[in-house]
């Protein structure tokens, strides 16, 4: 057991302390063992509910999104564009985990085959990445439509739009590409647990017997590439948008024009906050509980794509009303 405990936690240094005899190295472990949530197992059934909920609310209002914009003529323009897009991306992102979590707590089923292991980690990394390319593209929509509101039907056309939308995607899927590879690349040594709900990058990593530096500088640089590069963008834009609205005429008409933001805003903070909280916390977090550490990591993956059709829902005037017109008209 104890074997097991050093290896989980500094999977990486476990060739250095332990002799070779007492080691089998394979290359590809036919299954890992995710653990849940160290130290709340008996509560993982209790767990499991508002888990469930949560995941429930984000298929509806996901959904709830898509079908509005896709029904309404009228919404058919960049920014709803790229908020179906965020809609999809984050069914993907939440899709990808939680029923696996759900199993976990509900069911037991902690094993997961080295190959859907890999699958997992890969789209949580890509989709998380085209999430936040997506964010930068919101933000120069916005951007476009305060600072050259004459213009941007012309900066931002379909053709566009569209060249951006590919862009944020082949972003994600290329960036995200060498995490399977580098996993499959490491020798492993006799475990094959996972402390935590599901398979990430720098989890599957730790329990290589090798010296993995080449994962973590690459993961650290995939931080930078996407979160410090697009969050300097999505500021920039920021402050051109404050800019232009310090200049508005009357107080209402900047009060206005700022509540077109206050969503995008919104949905910024509750991704990258949790994203950047939970990445740090994985590489150097040595001090954080296990559970913690855990709960943690599955904040951005439950909690985003939960509050971001909500969100918008509630501060978009244009989706409030076509849900509410769709709802009486139900009703009645």
């Amino acid at each position: 057991m104890r074997e097991t405990s050093f290896c989980i936690k500094f999977g990486h240094l476990a060739p250095f302390s332990m002799s070779v005899s007492n080691t089998t190295y394979f290359s590809n472990p036919s299954h890992f063992i995710l653990l849940g949530i160290p130290g709340l197992e008996a509560a993982h059934v209790w767990i499991s509910i508002p888990f469930c909920s949560m995941y429930t609310i984000t298929l509806l209002g996901n959904f709830t999104i898509l079908f509005i914009v896709k029904m309404d003529s009228s919404l058919h323009e960049p920014m709803y564009y790229f908020l179906c897009m965020l809609a999809f991306t984050d069914l993907v992102l939440s899709t990808s985990s939680i029923p696996k979590m759900l199993s976990i707590f509900c069911f037991n089923s902690r094993e997961i085959g080295f190959n859907a292991c890999l699958a997992q980690l890969y789209f949580i990394h890509s989709f998380s990445t085209i999430e936040s390319g997506i964010f930068v593209a919101m933000a120069f929509d916005r951007y476009v439509a305060i600072c050259h509101p004459l213009r941007h039907s012309t900066i931002l056309n379909n053709h566009t739009v569209a060249k951006i939308s590919l862009a944020v995607v082949l972003r994600g899927v290329i960036l995200s590409l060498p995490y399977p590879f580098l996993v499959r690349h490491w020798p492993y040594c006799r475990t094959n647990i996972i402390p935590y709900t599901q398979c990430e990058h720098m989890d599957v990593v730790r329990l290589a017997c090798a010296d993995i530096r080449v994962s973590s500088y690459y993961g650290l640089f995939d931080i930078i590439g996407m979160t410090g590069v697009d969050v300097f963008f999505i500021a920039v834009s920021y402050i051109q948008i404050l800019r232009a609205i310090f200049h508005l005429p009357t107080k209402e008409a900047r009060l206005k024009t700022f509540g077109t933001c206050t969503s995008h805003i919104c949905v910024i903070l509750t991704f990258y906050v949790p994203t950047v909280f939970s990445s740090l916390a994985a590489r150097f977090g040595y001090n954080i509980p296990q559970h913690l550490e855990t709960l943690l990591a599955n904040v951005y993956l439950l909690v985003p794509p939960m509050l971001n059709p909500i969100i918008y829902g509630v501060r978009t005037k244009q989706i409030r009303d076509r849900l509410i017109r769709l709802v009486t008209q139900n009703v009645t």
